[in-house]
């Protein structure tokens, strides 16, 4: 009942106040897995691929926004699940194994799944090199990656920014990327990494950001 109140209400209320210009969204096949597979320019980039994605997408959610007591936790709980988000634990040895299988569980059941093979959102503007999750994910479930990018919403919620403010949003989405050519060699660590490589340059090619062959340093890091 929530999600359909989101889909229904706020998307249209959203998409009313930034007009998102959106190119592409008919590259999302219609039925079966898909990745979407995308840069990271702020916070607000899940809730804004979300409410521009012709199907409901799934992202991954920290276990503890969903641990919250009494009727104000469950509602936010409620809320997140609204919006697609998936609880997954962080912040220990098997975390990286437990969010691969919260979203390998997504796309098993031919939904579509959002991805920002960075890692973490870019304070530098550039595209950084891809992790190689999304490949992983890709090559064992047959999924197709549709590369996206996104622009503008650094200026929605700017870095240390917490309010977001109005601004224009650019969404494109990018030609399909069949991988299927790669069955049964997903253990492999080169092919993996071929795999990513070749999203990062689709995604590069479709925000024409500056790439930058390192991986970018979590902003706790930073």
């Amino acid at each position: 009942m929530l999600h359909l109140l989101i889909r229904s209400l706020l998307a249209p209320l959203a998409r009313l106040l930034y007009r998102p210009v959106v190119r592409g969204a008919e590259n999302i096949p219609g039925r079966g897995p898909v990745l979407l597979a995308a840069n990271h320019r702020a916070a607000v980039d899940t809730a804004v691929l979300g409410i521009v994605s012709p199907r409901p997408v799934k992202f991954l959610g920290k276990a503890e926004y969903f641990a919250g007591k009494g009727p104000k936790g469950r509602l936010f709980a409620s809320f997140l699940t609204a919006l697609g988000y998936v609880p997954v634990q962080r912040g220990n040895a098997k975390a990286g194994l437990a969010a691969l299988a919260a979203a390998r569980s997504v796309l098993d059941e031919d939904g579509v799944f959002g991805i920002y093979p960075e890692g973490t959102r870019s304070l530098d503007g550039r595209l950084h090199r891809g992790h190689t999750g999304v490949a992983a994910l890709a090559l064992a479930t047959g999924a197709v990656v549709v590369p996206v990018a996104l622009s503008g919403t650094e200026k929605v919620q700017p870095v240390g920014k917490r309010v977001p403010r109005i601004a224009r949003v650019r969404v494109r989405f990018g030609t399909p990327l069949d991988f299927s050519r790669y069955e049964g060699l997903g253990a492999s660590p080169a092919i993996r990494r071929a795999v990513t490589d070749e999203i990062m340059y689709a995604i590069m090619e479709l925000s024409e950001q500056e790439y930058v062959d390192a991986y970018h340093a979590r902003p706790d890091a930073a």
